[in-house]
């Protein structure tokens, strides 16, 4: 492989020639070679693609940076958005906390890239400079945070559409099954009757409420510190920069992005993210809570409830032919296990940030895209795999609700307590159906129990 030799401040780095990443990235690469390969996100790429852009049209604004420049920075800035330079991008998650090294591999590939489209040599950096004029006014600890605040939105959208698809799922089986009735089930014990329309229609809800939620944490991503600098203080920065970058941003980007009120607390609070990974905890909890009960409700076929039929997806067993698993319901339980315990580490990482910098960026970075990648294919899997495709096993479900001794509680406002009392201590002594019951006794002729029984007598709220 052929190799040039460039240099920062630690002295000669030998890199690949063909390369457009410089000194600080070779480093980088051959530092921090921990764990599994992470690469960062190109998300955060594409973040900081879009923040150098409106860096470079601020600073031209100010006069700091000549117009040929600028327009030689939004170049490379639009061939990064276009994914024409993915392959330059080669470091991992795991390295300095602030994520110093992926603010300068984006600096030095916009800058060598700049160089070739001028017709000079890579690391001739007196015509394009990494930090001179690429990163001019800013630090890593203001850059990196908003490339995370940008690809977040990114990944907010993505998820946001996962659970529309699993919400319009659980609606469309809500409207399929409508009025077909079931027995409700408290302490997993048989409770009252309900329908199974209005089972699938809770979870539907569920969903949609946290589809609602998520718009106050990506609110706050909206929030930026541009221009902070350092520490908050805008060193360096010059005069009138700070609203100039979040300007410029909000217009490459088309999102409402602002200037944080009070600079200092933003580049040492990771609150934000806190508050992002606790809805997505939120949302593993319900999806999880969803798939426990389609376990329980669809469990038999013969000796379960049996309520619902879910679709055949794997074989059960190695050795018991014919075994069918709920196997989408427990891969989503697993997945929600794991976004739980991501959250729990994103709030250790946020909490043990200290003064004026949280140190431990990168790996909030790399556990909050875990976490919306992970649930967004889990809602798409749940919703395609196996709600689309649930059956409800009508007839077993209503008779579970003819026969249950629930079924005393709708029939007492007409027949009476004594009369429910006795319907519930005969059927509890013989085993007999409630239904039948009460109609060997004549407490109601079969017409008035009908009546009595339908859905829209029995199950809604009454207006």
């Amino acid at each position: 492989m052929d190799y040039r030799i460039e240099k920062d401040t630690l002295g000669e780095v030998k890199g690949p020639a063909d390369k457009l990443w410089g000194a600080q990235t070779e480093r980088s690469r051959n530092n921090f070679k921990i764990g599994q390969p992470a690469s960062m996100p190109l998300d955060i790429i594409r973040g900081f693609a879009y923040l150098k852009k409106g860096a470079a049209f601020a600073n031209h604004e100010l006069g700091v940076l000549p117009v040929e420049k600028r327009d030689l920075i939004a170049a490379v800035c639009d061939e990064i958005l276009a994914g024409k330079l993915d392959d330059q991008f080669p470091l991992v998650i795991w390295q300095t906390g602030s994520g110093t090294q992926s603010n300068m591999n984006v600096n030095e590939v916009i800058a060598n890239r700049a160089l070739e489209l001028l017709g000079h040599q890579k690391g001739e950096y007196q015509y394009c400079h990494p930090n001179n004029h690429v990163n001019h006014g800013q630090s890593t600890n203001d850059a990196y945070p908003t490339a995370l605040h940008v690809a977040l939105d990114a990944y907010i959208e993505r998820l946001i559409k996962s659970l529309q698809v699993l919400r319009d799922s659980f609606a469309r089986k809500s409207r399929e099954f409508g009025d077909k009735l079931k027995m409700g089930r408290t302490h997993l014990q048989d409770a009252v009757p309900m329908t199974a329309g209005q089972e699938f229609n809770a979870f539907a809800t569920m969903i949609a409420t946290e589809i609602d939620r998520l718009d106050e944490p990506r609110r706050r991503l909206y929030e930026i510190n541009m221009g902070a600098t350092a520490i908050g203080t805008g060193l360096n920065a010059p005069a009138g920069y700070i609203p100039a970058c979040a300007r410029h941003l909000a217009a490459v980007t088309g999102k409402p992005y602002k200037t944080a009120q009070d600079l200092i607390q933003a580049t040492q609070d990771t609150s934000a993210y806190v508050h992002l990974s606790g809805n997505l905890r939120l949302i593993a909890t319900r999806l999880s809570k969803i798939a426990n009960d389609l376990r329980f409700l669809s469990s038999g076929p013969h000796a379960g409830l049996a309520n619902y039929i879910l679709p055949d997806r794997q074989p059960g067993s190695s050795i018991m032919p014919g075994k069918i698993n709920p196997v989408i319901p427990e891969v989503v339980n697993q997945t929600c296990f794991h976004v739980m315990g991501i959250d729990h580490s994103i709030a250790l990482a946020s909490e043990a940030g200290q003064l004026q910098l949280n140190v431990f960026e990168p790996v909030i970075t790399f556990n909050l895209f875990t976490a919306m990648v992970m649930l967004s294919r889990a809602c798409e899997t749940f919703a395609e795999k196996c709600i689309d495709g649930i059956q409800l096993n009508e007839a077993h479900c209503r008779e579970q609700v003819l026969s249950n001794i629930g079924l005393v509680t709708a029939l007492n406002p007409y027949i009476g307590y004594e009369k429910s009392s006795d319907v519930a201590k005969t059927a509890k002594r013989t085993g007999g159906s409630v239904y039948d019951i009460v109609l060997e006794k004549g407490y109601l002729s079969k017409d008035e129990l009908e009546k009595i029984i339908a859905p829209e007598n029995m199950v809604y709220p009454k207006k």
